[in-house]
């Protein structure tokens, strides 16, 4: 068979690598992909908004599964524009879609069914969400409602600080429309984890659990980025634990979404705030996380394409998922300045001759003359082990090999997992 995946980050990059192990695909299309999908797919020159010119694309080379991996194109609706020109794809309509493209219809859906989240309110008014902001108690957790690469979501220490992000997206409107509507919430304490699952509408089965790392710099200090690194599996969130989020939190947000008339297929992302009292959803977003995926896949021992399409035939109660024991981390390598402004174009070395169980899925990457940066986040190097040590000591021995200039990267990953007597304080 013919498979595309959508995209063009390190997220892609797995997926793409992990659809090429399997006996079924023969041909395998990435669009736009980069520098490292190159090695094991067709690039096809199509940014992955342009879905009108995907959908010709995976008629005109009969492709037999597609992939979405941003949520862009989902919440511009390619998966219901494949289904009218029966493109077998995997992700979401647009109206499932709003999960993630809207944080008011993600709260509204929570609060009406009762999915345990924090305490919140929308508003449209600025004058309203103010006076709302002066009448609690900071901290405070302001959220612009739509698509905001990232930038949508302020934690404020202050009431000043809240005020100023209300400003910013109301009055200011530095997210355009995504800031027409906001959402105040209570800021939720304890520590996070993600938990994604795959789901035909009706069965929920949830991938191996991972944290991520949001700020720049070592500590959770410095700007959020898209994600600097991952872990997977988190020893604080057991598999007890994973059975309890499935029945509170996961299957009930599947039949919610049911029962609204919006059946959800595809991947769920729930990203949960953990604590004593129990979880909370922080979060939800409608495609595989970056960079969790990069920390998730490699622990995967079914075949991708027989997941993917019994989503999409309905048939996920039929299929036995296999998870292996093994740990992953998984570094993300930065461009200098990010996630503020960078330079691209610059040489990557160091990228052959790594050690044989480590995986290098590109992001920001192209070649010309050699592989060169193309964007803020680089590449995410992973490795495997027995133990989250032996997985950690590995990624961390061969990141440094890998050299561009002014190249950056958290050197903590996964050390709060790890005492220090235990080799954890590299």
């Amino acid at each position: 068979m013919k498979a595309m995946v959508i995209g063009s980050g390190a997220r892609e990059h797995a997926l793409a690598w992990k659809l090429r192990q399997s006996p079924r695909v023969d041909r395998l299309f990435v669009a736009p992909g980069n520098a490292g999908t190159a090695a094991i797919a067709q690039n096809l020159d199509i940014p992955a908004t342009n879905i009108e010119a995907l959908a010709e694309a995976a008629g005109q080379h009969r492709i037999d599964l597609t992939v979405v991996g941003p949520e862009a194109p989902l919440a511009s609706g390619i998966v219901d524009l494949f289904q009218s020109r029966s493109l077998p794809v995997l992700g979401p309509s647009r109206a499932a879609s709003q999960i993630e493209a809207s944080k008011v219809f993600s709260k509204e859906l929570m609060q009406k069914h009762r999915i345990p989240c924090a305490r919140g309110a929308v508003f449209t008014s600025y004058a309203q969400a103010r006076e709302y902001v002066q009448s609690q108690p900071a901290p405070l957790v302001i959220k612009a409602d739509g698509l905001a690469a990232g930038k949508g979501v302020v934690v404020a220490a202050s009431a000043e600080q809240a005020l100023e992000a209300l400003s910013d997206f109301m009055e200011k409107r530095v997210l355009g429309a995504a800031g027409d509507r906001i959402i105040v919430e209570e800021c939720l304490s304890g520590r996070e984890v993600s938990l994604l699952a795959f789901t035909d509408g009706r069965n929920v089965r949830p991938m191996v659990p991972a944290c991520d790392y949001k700020r720049v710099f070592d500590g959770d200090r410095g700007p959020n980025t898209g994600g600097m690194g991952s872990y997977s599996p988190p020893g604080f969130f057991s598999q007890s634990d994973v059975l309890k989020i499935q029945q509170t939190i996961l299957e009930p947000t599947v039949r919610a979404m049911a029962a609204e008339g919006i059946p959800y297929r595809g991947v769920l992302y729930a990203g949960l705030m953990v604590n004593p009292e129990g979880a909370r959803v922080l979060e939800f977003n409608a495609r595989f996380g970056d960079p969790e995926t990069q920390a998730i896949i490699p622990r995967l021992k079914t075949d991708l394409v027989d997941i993917f399409l019994a989503v999409i035939n309905g048939t996920l109660n039929r299929l036995a998922i296999e998870w292996s024991d093994d740990a992953c981390v998984a570094v993300v390598l930065a461009s200098e300045g990010y996630p503020g402004a960078y330079h691209t174009g610059l040489p990557i070395s160091g990228l052959t001759g790594l050690d044989p169980d480590m995986h290098v899925f590109h992001a920001g990457t192209a070649m010309k003359n050699g592989v060169v940066t193309s964007g803020g986040r680089v590449l995410t190097v992973a490795a495997t082990g027995r133990t989250l040590r032996e997985a950690r000591d590995r990624v961390y021995a061969d990141v440094p090999r890998i050299q561009f200039h002014g190249r950056h990267y958290r050197r903590d990953i996964a050390a709060r997992e790890i005492p220090p007597e235990a080799g954890g304080s590299r």
